[in-house]
């Protein structure tokens, strides 16, 4: 018996009207699990569905605090509170995404809300209207997406969502390279897939302006979803180094350094914390945006992995303190076992184009080159985050 249902149980004894409901297949994957959930006969009975992943504490008045919006404004759809990271210090990579994290909801989804613009469902930490939820079409499991499958269509049919930054609900970052790549592919790939399968008929709909056609198209999906991935790995890993070997091509210091100096300043608006972190931040998304770039290709081509899901793993702290006491009786795994061929090979690259622009070059871009090769090499060996042993 596991501590949910010890907990259903005892919260049962007391009078509280409370079920335990689990599933013996994982068909459709977690939108498979929320379509089972909205099977069940008492459900017809309800108004509002609360959404938590396994590592999400919701504090005690998170009811009490989001669903007056929903009850006091009929277009309401939706009512999503905002992450806090219990983990972000534990080590260099949790600090990282917590700057990534922070920017999201602190500029994409306050925005959004603000301006009453489009924005996503963040998959957990959410309170939908059941009502809303079923004329949208209810949870489909096309794409490894379903959250932000479900928001589109329920924008497309007017209803609105609300951003409560203020509310707060306690989860954990990933804190392995391998647990964190696995969510960065869904992340990118799922994105790029649903902007395929949606493209004709957000474009076709008639019930929305079209300006908020343009804008989930062209500004969600298009530059944030796909763009974004594509340009950062292009351009700061192929182009700029091949700049060096090709002295005929000069990209201007706008392109180069104002702009992206601009973005990134920008990113960590949400964590003034990790100001100082900001140039690991800047190699290591640039590391990342190589399995972005792939993701988003597998997602617009429907390639081999684009329905793969893979649960994040949270280590918890029970797992981290047994990890604790086997690092102080063993010696750390081989090297061997957590090599990772892509990033070496454009770590390589970039390590040639440096030492190319020392000998031969003229464009000094040798000191970013060294650096952004050691973050490709320092990943590619797996040095980044928290190490699990297996033996």
């Amino acid at each position: 018996m596991d501590l949910v249902e010890v907990e259903c149980k005892r919260w049962a004894s007391k009078g509280i009207n409370i079920k335990y409901e689990i599933r013996d297949n994982r068909n459709g994957y977690k939108a498979g699990a929320l379509k089972e959930g909205m099977k069940h006969s008492y459900v017809k009975d309800c108004d509002y569905v609360a959404i938590f992943d396994a590592d999400f504490q919701p504090e005690p008045d998170f009811l009490s605090r989001t669903i007056p919006f929903l009850v006091h404004n009929p277009e309401i759809a939706l009512v999503q509170a905002r992450w806090k990271f219990v983990n972000s210090d534990e080590c260099l990579m949790t600090r990282m995404q917590e700057m990534s994290l922070d920017y999201h909801f602190t500029v994409e989804q306050e925005v959004g809300s603000s301006t009453y613009a489009f924005f996503g469902f963040n998959g957990t930490a959410g309170v939908w209207r059941l009502s809303a939820l079923s004329e949208a079409g209810g949870w489909k499991d096309r794409t490894t997406v379903e959250d932000m499958d479900l928001a589109v269509r329920a924008s497309l049919k007017g209803w609105k969502f609300v951003f409560l930054g203020d509310i707060k609900v306690k989860n954990e970052l990933p804190s392995t390279l391998k647990a964190y790549r696995y969510q960065q592919h869904r992340w990118s790939c799922g994105p790029a897939n649903l902007f395929r399968k949606m493209l004709l008929e957000i474009a076709r709909n008639k019930k929305v302006s079209l300006f908020k056609k343009v804008h989930v198209i062209y500004n969600f999906f298009f530059v944030r979803k796909i763009v974004a991935h594509i340009v950062t790995f292009v351009f700061y890993c192929l182009v700029i180094p091949a700049t060096v070997l090709v002295p005929e091509v000069e990209i201007p210091k706008w392109g180069a350094v104002y702009i992206p100096s601009i973005i990134t300043l920008l990113n960590a608006v949400g964590t003034p914390r990790s100001l100082h972190l900001l140039v690991f931040w800047i190699l290591f998304e640039n590391v990342m945006s190589l399995h972005r770039t792939k993701a988003t290709l597998i997602g617009l081509l429907e390639a081999g992995r684009v329905n793969e899901w893979v649960v994040t793993e949270k280590l918890g702290d029970a797992l981290k303190m047994k990890m604790a006491t086997k690092s102080a009786r063993k010696p750390r795994i081989r090297i061997g076992d957590r090599l990772h061929l892509l990033e070496l090979g454009v770590g390589s690259y970039l390590f040639f184009c440096g030492c190319y622009d020392v000998a031969l070059g003229k464009n000094h871009y040798f000191i970013y080159l060294f650096v952004q090769a050691a973050a490709f090499f320092i990943v590619g060996f797996g040095y980044v985050g928290t190490f699990v042993s297996h033996s």
